[in-house]
C-alpha cells in the first residue's frame, strides 16, 4: 500500500471535495487536472471517456494543451490510451522518446524534448468496468519511483470513477438525442432508444399501413395508448377518427350500449337513438383499452364485429356495417384468462393477430434519463419556469428506482419536481420520498444505484446470443466468450425464458 506524503493527501482531499460538489461534470474533471498540475507536479493532463457503445475513448478534458473536446479519439488497443482502455491495466513510460506506442495525437509535445518526459496512463473504473482513462506527463528527473507515481495516479482515477461514468452516460444520451432528431422513425410521441422501444417502433412501422387487428400488452403506465395512437397516425386512416374506449371504466350494464349504441326505448332511460363508439369510429380506428375487462356478452358482439364487420345496436334487429380498424390493449395475461374461462379463446386469437409488447420502464435502461429530460422540458413550459437540467444526485435516484408505475409515474414525478424546483436544476430533494427510500428486498436486488444500465445492456447481449444460438446456452456462452455456468446464472438472474427462444 502506498505511503502518502502530506502534500499528496492534501491534493487527494481537494480532489474528493471537488468531486463531491454537485456542479458541472466537465468542470469537476478540469479542476481535478488543475490540482494534479499545481499540487503534484504533473503536466499536460488528459481525461478521456469511454464510448459505451463502441469501446472507443475520446479526449474530453485536457490541461496544459489546447484541444477541443471530442477532437481526439482512440480505437480499442490504439496507442497507449487505447491499450489502457482495452486491457484495464496502467502503462508507465520513463522516457517518452523510446516509446513507439505513444502517438501524441494532441500534438502538445512536438516542440518538446521527449527524453525529458515520463508518461503515466491509468484506467478509470466504475464497478470494475473501465469507463475512461487518465494520463499525465511528468518531468523524468522528478520521477524517483515510477510504480509509486502510477499508484498515486490510480488513487486519483479511483476517485474519478463515478463522475466519469456519469459523463459517459451523459454523452451517450446526447448522442441518442441527436440520432433521434436525425433518424427516420414513425411519427410518434414515444420517447426512447432502448432495444425494447426500437422493437416497438419497428413493429409500428410494419403494421401501421395495414388493416390488421393489433393487441398491445404491457404493464400499466408503459404507454400502450401512445403505441395505438402512433399506429393510427402512421396509417391511411390518419385523417379519420381515433376513438378511445376504456373498457374498465364503463359500468358492466352500459358497456354494450357504449360500444354498439342503442335504439330509442331499448331500455329505461333510452329516450333517443344513440350511436355507439364503433359507429363513431367508422372509417377510422377504435382503441379498446383494458379489453380484458369486457363482459361475456360484449365479447361475443366484439367477435362478430371482427369476423363480419357488422353489429346490431341494443334494441334493434338491423345490422350496421362498419369499416373500423381495431386496436386493443391489456395489462392482463389474456392467455391465463382464456384458460380460466373469463375470456373467449376465439376472441383472443382474433385480437392477437399482431401482438406488440411494450416493455416496462425498469427494462429500458438509459431511456429513463431521456424521458426525464423530455418531461423537464415539457413541464418547464407548462409552469413557465427556467428548469433546464437534473442534478447528478437526482439522476442517481431516478436510475436506481424500480418504477412500478412506469412512464406515467416518472412523468408525475418530474412534473412535481419541476414545480418544486427553485432554480434551473432539479435536485434530489425535489423528488418524491418514495424515490429516496428502498426496502431491504429492493436493496438486495441492486448492487449499485446505476447498475441497472449495465444490467439492461447485459440482458440484451445475452438475449441476442440466445436468439442467434436458438436457445442453446453452451453456444451462447461461446459467442459471448464466457462459460455455460455464467450464462445459466445470468438467465436465472434476468428471468429469461430460454424455451421461447428455441425454434
Amino acid at each position: 500500500m502506498i505511503d502518502y506524503t502530506y502534500e499528496e493527501l492534501r491534493a487527494l482531499h481537494k480532489i474528493a471535495k471537488i468531486l463531491a460538489n454537485a456542479s458541472d461534470i466537465r468542470d469537476q474533471l478540469s479542476k481535478t487536472l488543475d490540482i494534479l498540475s499545481s499540487d503534484l507536479g504533473m503536466q499536460r493532463g488528459m481525461i478521456s471517456v469511454l464510448d459505451l457503445s463502441t469501446g472507443e475513448v475520446w479526449l474530453d478534458v485536457a490541461q496544459g494543451m489546447s484541444v477541443a473536446p471530442g477532437s481526439v479519439s482512440y480505437r480499442p488497443g490504439e496507442g497507449i490510451t487505447g491499450r489502457v482502455a482495452q486491457t484495464g491495466r496502467p502503462i508507465a513510460v520513463a522516457n517518452l522518446s523510446h516509446e513507439a506506442l505513444f502517438l501524441d495525437r494532441t500534438g502538445a509535445r512536438k516542440r518538446l524534448d521527449r527524453s525529458e518526459l515520463a508518461f503515466l496512463c491509468v484506467p478509470i473504473k466504475f464497478r470494475e468496468r473501465v469507463v475512461g482513462v487518465l494520463s499525465v506527463d511528468k518531468l523524468a528527473q522528478k520521477v524517483d519511483n515510477l510504480e509509486r507515481e502510477v499508484a498515486l495516479l490510480s488513487s486519483v482515477a479511483e476517485l474519478l470513477g463515478k463522475v466519469v461514468y456519469f459523463r459517459a452516460v451523459e454523452e451517450e444520451n446526447q448522442k441518442l438525442r441527436r440520432q433521434m432528431s436525425n433518424a427516420r422513425r414513425p411519427k410518434t410521441n414515444i420517447v426512447g432508444r432502448s432495444k425494447g422501444i426500437e422493437e416497438v417502433l419497428k413493429l409500428i412501422d410494419q403494421v401501421a399501413d395495414s388493416n390488421m387487428t393489433v393487441l398491445i400488452f404491457g404493464e400499466t403506465g408503459t404507454g400502450k395508448e401512445l403505441v395505438a395512437k402512433a399506429i393510427h397516425e402512421n396509417s391511411s386512416r390518419a385523417n379519420k377518427p381515433l376513438v378511445r374506449v376504456n373498457c374498465a371504466a364503463i359500468p358492466e350494464t352500459l358497456i354494450e350500449s357504449e360500444l354498439f349504441g342503442h335504439e330509442k326505448g331499448a331500455f329505461t332511460g333510452a329516450l333517443t337513438r344513440r350511436k355507439g363508439r364503433f359507429e363513431e369510429a367508422h372509417g377510422g380506428t377504435i382503441f379498446l383499452d383494458e379489453v380484458g375487462e369486457l363482459t361475456p356478452s360484449a365479447q361475443a358482439k366484439l367477435l362478430r364485429v371482427l369476423q363480419e364487420r357488422e353489429f346490431e345496436p341494443l334494441g334493434s334487429s338491423k345490422s350496421i356495417k362498419v369499416d373500423v380498424r381495431i386496436i386493443a390493449a391489456t395489462n392482463k395475461d389474456l392467455q391465463k384468462s382464456v384458460e380460466d374461462g373469463s375470456f373467449r379463446a376465439d376472441l383472443y386469437y382474433r385480437l392477437n393477430a399482431f401482438p406488440i409488447y411494450v416493455p416496462p420502464l425498469r427494462e429500458r435502461g438509459a431511456d429513463i434519463l431521456l424521458l426525464a429530460d423530455y418531461f423537464v422540458c415539457k413541464y418547464a413550459k407548462v409552469f413557465q419556469k427556467n428548469v433546464k437540467r437534473i442534478s447528478t444526485s437526482a439522476i442517481e435516484l431516478l436510475i436506481a428506482y424500480h418504477w412500478p408505475g412506469n412512464v406515467r409515474e416518472l412523468e408525475n414525478c418530474i412534473e412535481r419536481a419541476v414545480l418544486l424546483a427553485q432554480g434551473d436544476t432539479i435536485e434530489a430533494i425535489h423528488l418524491p420520498p418514495t424515490l429516496q427510500m428502498k426496502n431491504e428486498q429492493e436493496a438486495s436486488n441492486r448492487r449499485g444505484k446505476l447498475e441497472i444500465l449495465v444490467g439492461t445492456y447485459e440482458r440484451d447481449l445475452i438475449m441476442d446470443a440466445l436468439k442467434d444460438s436458438r436457445g442453446n446456452i453452451s453456444e451462447a456462452a461461446r459467442l459471448l466468450g464466457t462459460t455455460r455456468r455464467v450464462i445459466q446464472y445470468k438467465v436465472r438472474k434476468y428471468g429469461i425464458d430460454v424455451n421461447k427462444l428455441k425454434l
